[in-house]
């Protein structure tokens, strides 16, 4: 049934995307907002067809843990799910995101019109430097940044080493970071059709203050999110 129920939604999900991405076009002639709003009319879809063809449902925790001011949104990245939440539950986002996606036709467009910050890993040091430019000025906007600080999905119960982006932007920006764990990757699995009815829980935990050095805040951002995924993954759905 969960894989009848993902085969549905992933049509529905196309179509969706297809009409929101061509009705929208006329925003990349408009102010940056513009395409923010269709960004988020069309995450909203998303979750909508989720509730009702898959059974998936959301829940967000932990609100009160984000500080006023700009800040720092690390998060556990297990499914697709998370790329796109971040649109309904924060106000324009300036998402960490791979370079190459910006090379997606209509896709990547609206990526780059609504200022979001690629990382391009192939270009070592000058990426991080690229990174941390358009960090600062998402964050003179009081943007909230959102990075996933593994870089890429993980599994739940699998592991992978946290990169030194998320540091990197610790350093430089001096605002507060909100580790953020979730349990996503249960309903709608990486690289799977298949999708498990059942309530995505993600939680903003309590926040990391600037000024440590790297290696404890690495240590302390990585001691907030694993065992908090863990925790929503083992009571998940």
């Amino acid at each position: 049934m969960s894989l009848l129920r993902g085969f549905a939604f992933q049509v529905a999900f196309w179509i969706w995307s297809i009409v929101i991405n061509l009705a929208w076009l006329p925003s990349l002639l408009m102010p940056p907002m513009a395409t923010v709003r269709g960004q988020t009319i069309w995450a909203y879809g998303v979750m909508v067809l989720l509730r009702v063809i898959a059974g998936i449902r959301y829940e967000i925790r932990g609100r009160e843990n984000i500080p006023p001011g700009p800040v720092l949104i690390a998060a556990k990245h297990q499914s697709a799910w998370d790329t796109m939440i971040f649109h309904i539950i924060a106000r324009d986002p300036a998402i960490v995101m791979k370079a190459e996606l910006l090379k997606i036709p209509v896709y990547g467009w609206y990526c780059r019109h609504s200022r979001m910050i690629p990382i391009d890993r192939d270009t070592g040091s000058a990426a991080i430097r690229t990174m941390i430019d358009a960090a600062k000025a998402a964050a003179t906007a009081n943007r909230p940044i959102v990075i996933f600080p593994q870089g890429t999905r993980v599994a739940p119960g699998t592991s992978a080493p946290y990169l030194p982006g998320i540091a990197a932007l610790y350093r430089q920006l001096g605002i507060p970071v909100v580790p953020v764990a979730l349990n996503s990757g249960i309903a709608w699995p990486r690289r799977s059709i298949r999708r498990q009815p059942g309530t995505i829980v993600l939680e903003y935990l309590p926040p990391i203050a600037p000024g440590l050095n790297r290696k404890d805040f690495m240590a302390k951002l990585e001691a907030a999110i694993e065992p908090a995924s863990t925790r929503l993954a083992e009571t998940a759905l």
